[in-house]
């Protein structure tokens, strides 16, 4: 028996650069599949979602797919030149303008937005498909390894109370039998306790006890409720997906 909620995450490496995939899952009677991705990876989409779907039949699942490269060595700073002449023209414009003393400093221009940045990041989809899908099975795995382990905590639980049912039941077909005894009895109780007269085999008597053991009657309620006890033990014994 495995749980529906779960967290699982996985993570692979190709060519200096970092995938990342996290899964997690919460109750939902249908498999619903949302994936968040970034746009160079937008046409894994489909075989992102068939792997999950070839694991995970029951629930809702989020999956989040990132990457990063390796650090900041590996990748080419970008200087907009133009720009910068652009942001000094500008500043210097203004300087005169106002009338403003001051220096402009190289520093200054710099901390300008856009002057100097690193690159976005960039992936082929294609070529990083087995990285990512090694991330999502590592993923996966844990995800399935976490909702199994509180899947037995749930079946313990819900063991100890079938248990207590079936007891509880025990007790309800061996107390069955006497109620319409204890009913006719205390009905004859009654009448003698109100001064009338009547015979255990008055025709009047025999119709009351007889309806009212016809609305006691438990007997159907009883094997209905036993067969869905046994139902329940055996859903609690596979591994299929259940609830």
């Amino acid at each position: 028996m495995r749980s529906m909620t779960g967290y699982g995450r996985g993570e692979a490496d190709h060519g200096g650069t970092k995938f990342c995939v996290e899964l997690n899952s919460v109750n939902r009677k249908q498999s619903d599949v949302v994936i968040n991705l970034p746009r160079d990876l937008a046409e894994l989409e489909p075989r992102i979602r068939q792997r999950i779907n070839e694991n995970i039949a029951r629930g809702r699942t989020s999956a989040s797919i990132t990457f990063h490269s390796g650090g900041n060595g590996h990748r080419q700073l970008a200087l907009d030149t133009e720009l910068a002449r652009a942001y000094h023209r500008a500043m210097r414009a203004l300087q005169d303008e106002l009338n403003a003393p001051g220096e402009i400093t190289i520093a200054t221009i710099l901390q300008a937005p856009g002057v100097m940045r690193f690159p976005e990041q960039t992936v082929n989809a294609e070529e990083a498909w087995p990285t990512v899908d090694r991330a999502l099975r590592a993923a996966l795995a844990e995800l399935i390894k976490m909702r199994e382990r509180e899947g037995k905590h749930l079946a313990r639980d819900l063991a100890h109370r079938l248990k207590a049912i079936r007891k509880k039941l025990r007790e309800i077909r061996a107390f069955h039998p006497d109620v319409v005894k204890r009913y006719r009895a205390a009905l004859l109780d009654r009448i003698r306790k109100a001064g009338l007269p009547i015979a255990g085999d008055d025709e009047r008597l025999l119709k009351e006890v007889s309806l009212f053991a016809d609305r006691a009657d438990i007997s159907e309620e009883l094997t209905r409720l036993e067969s869905h006890l046994a139902q329940f033990a055996h859903h609690l014994c596979s591994n299929e997906p259940v609830g």
